[in-house]
């Protein structure tokens, strides 16, 4: 029943964001567009915090010209990323408990 109720929620989304792929008026622009949804799908699939693998992935800045090999370490059901990308999210939590302590007492 999980199943049934995650695709059809990929569906949903899938078909909400029908409306942007208007605006992909070129070859390369739809390409583009296909590039990232499946980005964004494979980190959903895989349990990877989206938002985090995508900025890992722009600073890594993957090329056609990579191998497959290296390409796959880059892959989000690769152990190292998702190990990458939970301390980053660590991080990230870890800098909004700071920001958000009390403020220093006076002596």
């Amino acid at each position: 029943m999980v199943s049934i109720i995650c695709q059809f929620l990929r569906l949903c989304s899938i078909e909400h964001n029908r409306k942007n792929w208007l605006f992909c008026d070129t070859p390369n622009g739809a390409q583009a567009s296909a590039i990232v949804y499946s980005m964004v799908e494979m980190a959903k699939a895989n349990g990877v915090n989206v938002y985090h693998y995508l900025t890992y992935l722009l600073e890594k800045m993957p090329t056609d010209r990579m191998s497959d090999e290296e390409l796959e370490l880059l892959a989000p059901w690769n152990e190292n990323v998702k190990a990458e990308i939970q301390r980053r999210i660590n991080d990230t939590n870890q800098s909004d408990v700071n920001c958000q302590s009390a403020p220093a007492t006076e002596k």
